[in-house]
């Protein structure tokens, strides 16, 4: 008798996983290259130690990687999920940065914090059981909501550019979107698959004669670059940083639970709370890893969660992959100047399908939920709109303490803590009798969680 594979363990024949797993990393590239450009661009680092940061970066992402797909021992998810730098941590590392403490603060904090997430991993696992579909549900559809801005911005030249909003930027972004939509509705299967890679190809070939690339910096790019521990210095450890960098931990942690969770929905492989406590704890390494490195916190990257819920390719072996041409590209820093290359409007048409594909999975898994005669719809909609304050109002919460700005700044984390105590207060903690009579099927006001707290796999 034989048995068949489960689909995230299959292993793809060689050509598809080379075009799958370059999907992945086209898919991430800006934002993974985004944080060591803004942290150095603050520091006012030199343009030899910027690039040096974003080789460095390349390569520990493709390490964490794979870390997080292959496994080892208790560390990884094995799950399809991409690893890159946090966007979380780059205003308290812009801050110690810039005073006083230069990148060798940067660095002992993000060490610790990574130490911190390894020890926190299993208790983050056994709390899984505050995670029921109405949870999960919601913080995906955030996830989404809260990166379509990001695709937005791509799509217009990317924030900050001279000719942000230019029409044939709009337009650029509109002919890729159209082009992945055309492959996966008449391609064969396999190219509909690739149908983001085929669109960031074909909108690459139309930007380079109408003068949307420019490929200055490949020439200028050396061929091999090897990143060599503590390149910048032997760590200090400061405690003012260390404190903020603890604080982005529980920040990257929470939004990593919620993609490892999206991601387990996606795939049929339930993410319980031994492979969630895995995951995390490659986090950490990673985070360790990146502070010995030259590089900063890692975190699964929620733009690649889209990726593999549109293309319903679900192996694991193919983002492995990925994570090998991460590392390629990080010591071959000429190949990593090509990829840069490609022109954000390009990125902004493949990502505004790819966002948008991991909120509408928020919405398939809400679909299971029961919202009849209880405060259901009222968990979903304050955790919503306090998770969208951010994206929306990105200045709402300037004047409040950093470490409130770390947690709150991020749509996702707000959201994803808002969801939770809403549940608790809505379906776990007891009510006065009587109260709450439920419609048929329905739930009381509260203190129940028949229909809340139902598998993922059965709201999915």
């Amino acid at each position: 008798m034989t048995t068949t594979a489960h689909p995230v363990d299959e292993i793809p024949p060689k050509r598809q996983l080379a075009a799958f797993g370059l999907q992945h990393v086209l898919a991430m590239y800006a934002g993974a290259v985004a944080v060591p450009l803004i942290v150095g661009g603050a520091m006012k680092l030199p343009p030899a130690d910027l690039a040096y940061l974003i080789t460095a970066d390349l390569l520990v992402c493709g390490v964490a990687t794979l870390i997080q797909c292959v496994g080892f021992w208790r560390f990884g998810v094995r799950l399809p999920i991409m690893q890159g730098c946090t966007f979380a941590a780059v205003s308290p590392m812009v801050l110690i940065g810039t005073t006083g403490g230069g990148l060798p603060a940067i660095y002992g904090s993000v060490i610790v914090a990574g130490l911190a997430i390894m020890l926190l991993a299993p208790v983050f696992g056994r709390l899984l059981r505050f995670f029921p579909p109405l949870v999960t549900g919601t913080v995906i559809l955030i996830i989404g909501l809260s990166l379509l801005p990001v695709a937005g911005n791509w799509a217009a030249g990317d924030a900050g550019s001279a000719d942000f909003g230019e029409p044939r930027n709009i337009a650029l972004a509109a002919f890729v979107l159209a082009v992945v939509l055309a492959v996966q509705r008449f391609a064969p299967v396999f190219l509909g698959r690739i149908a983001v890679l085929i669109g960031i190809v074909v909108g690459l070939a139309v930007a380079v004669p109408f003068g949307f690339t420019d490929f200055g910096g490949v020439g200028e790019a050396d061929w091999l670059g090897v990143s060599t521990p503590f390149h910048f210095g032997a760590p200090v450890f400061e405690f003012s940083a260390i404190a903020s960098m603890l604080v982005v931990a529980l920040v990257t942690m929470t939004e990593t639970t919620g993609d490892l969770i999206a991601v387990g929905e996606m795939t049929d492989r339930r993410v319980e709370p031994r492979p969630l406590a895995d995951g995390l704890r490659a986090d950490g390494l990673s985070t360790v890893l990146g502070g010995v490195f030259n590089t900063f916190p890692y975190t699964a990257y929620a733009q690649n969660v889209g990726l593999v819920g549109m293309t319903r390719v679900r192996s694991r072996w193919v983002v492995a992959t990925a994570g090998g041409i991460l590392v390629l590209l990080g010591l071959l820093p000429k190949l990593g100047a090509v990829v840069a290359a490609i022109p954000a409007p390009v990125l902004g048409g493949a990502g505004l399908v790819m966002f948008g594909t991991v909120a509408a999975s928020g919405l398939r898994t809400l679909a299971g939920v029961d919202f009849k005669g209880n405060n259901n719809l009222t968990v979903v909609a304050v955790s919503v709109a306090m998770g969208m304050l951010p994206v929306g109002v990105p200045a709402i919460y300037e004047k409040f303490p950093d470490w409130f700005q770390t947690v709150m700044n991020s749509g996702i984390s707000a959201g994803c803590l808002t969801a939770i105590v809403l549940n608790l207060l809505f379906n776990h903690l007891p009510t006065k009798a009587g109260s709450g009579v439920p419609e048929s099927g329905g739930l009381p006001g509260g203190g129940v969680e028949k229909g809340v707290e139902q598998s993922r796999e059965e709201a999915v």
